[in-house]
């Protein structure tokens, strides 16, 4: 699908495509392209387009670089990111003579929700160079969204597994969905953060680039910056959080397996004396003088019972129980 956009009075508009290339586009975003879609826009710009192979290698030289002209860069940007497996594709953006072609195999939310906006919306929008801005501020403001949410849902997990107080508390605890949400977590933290690494080696690229703009374009462009590293020094802290809370339930299970363990060996030592005693008096000797006793049976049993009963008294006293 090519879909182009123009700007008319600051906004993007919609350019409706016939049997030839809008002239007057300054936006052609390309999803899920057919090859006739991508000769007829190669024709139109003057350019290649990077195919979808080429947009998944992951050398640096492959992702930023410029060429006919054209300033080709890719980066990793999330889609599906309502649920925790996101799906993670290479976008390729392209600026050549002032306007920007986008590539893409996968539908991330900023580019539905960026042009509606900026169809309504008055963006400052004149050339390529600032429909790509606006747009990066879009994925930007989204995987911030996205960081957000994690760091709320990060939150929630760790109130429930380290507010557990006692062992009934932690006795209900399902601790096999809580490492598995973990794990989720993690995995999502590591995708926005891979994002956030090519799209901080993206704008670096994209600063050279946009020398000869104007001041507001600079400007942006910084923001941009320090946008993208702070998200990335807080996806960092959340992964910190994230290794400490999966340490911190790995510790509880521990904990929990010792208290099961303990229970089987303090059993064991308090049945190994009357046990001791029974076998005794199990032995078939014929001189076993209790055997001929009144009270032997007695005896035998109280021996036993309070051979049990002084070790489990003795733990208790030490704290051990």
């Amino acid at each position: 699908m090519l879909l182009a956009y123009r700007i008319e009075a600051d906004r993007l508009c919609p350019v409706r495509l016939g049997d030839s290339i809008a002239p007057d586009a300054i936006w052609f975003d390309l999803l899920n392209p057919s090859q006739d879609e991508e000769t007829a826009l190669e024709a139109h710009l003057g350019l290649g387009l990077p195919t979808k192979d080429e947009m998944q290698e992951i050398e640096l030289s492959s992702r930023l670089y410029s060429e006919d002209g054209g300033h080709f860069m890719t980066a990793l940007i999330p889609s599906h990111t309502d649920a925790d497996d996101p799906v993670m594709a290479p976008i390729s953006f392209i600026l050549t003579d002032h306007r920007l072609v986008t590539i893409r195999y996968s539908e991330p939310r900023a580019f539905v929700a960026f042009p509606q906006r900026a169809e309504k919306v008055v963006m400052g929008l004149r050339s390529g160079e600032t429909v790509l801005l606006a747009l990066l501020e879009a994925i930007v403001d989204r995987l911030a969204d996205i960081l957000e949410r994690a760091g709320r849902e990060i939150d929630t997990i760790s109130r429930r597994v380290l507010g557990q107080k006692g062992a009934e508390s932690r006795k209900g605890a399902n601790y096999k969905a809580t490492l598995e949400e973990i794990g989720r977590k993690g995995d999502l933290t590591s995708n926005i953060r891979d994002s956030l690494a090519t799209l901080e080696r993206l704008v670096a690229f994209l600063g050279p680039k946009l020398t000869t703009a104007d001041k507001e374009n600079r400007n942006q462009l910084k923001a941009l910056v320090a946008d993208v590293r702070s998200l990335a020094d807080h996806a960092n802290f959340m992964a910190q959080k994230i290794t400490f809370l999966l340490d911190a339930t790995l510790g509880l299970i521990n904990i929990e397996q010792n208290a099961i363990i303990k229970i089987f060996s303090v059993a064991a030592v308090v049945f190994l004396p009357p046990t001791l005693i029974a076998s005794v008096y199990g032995m078939n000797f014929d001189t076993m003088p209790e055997l001929q006793w009144t009270w032997g049976y007695p005896f035998a049993i109280a021996l036993m019972v309070l051979a049990a009963v002084l070790p489990y008294l003795y733990f208790k006293r030490r704290g051990w129980l």
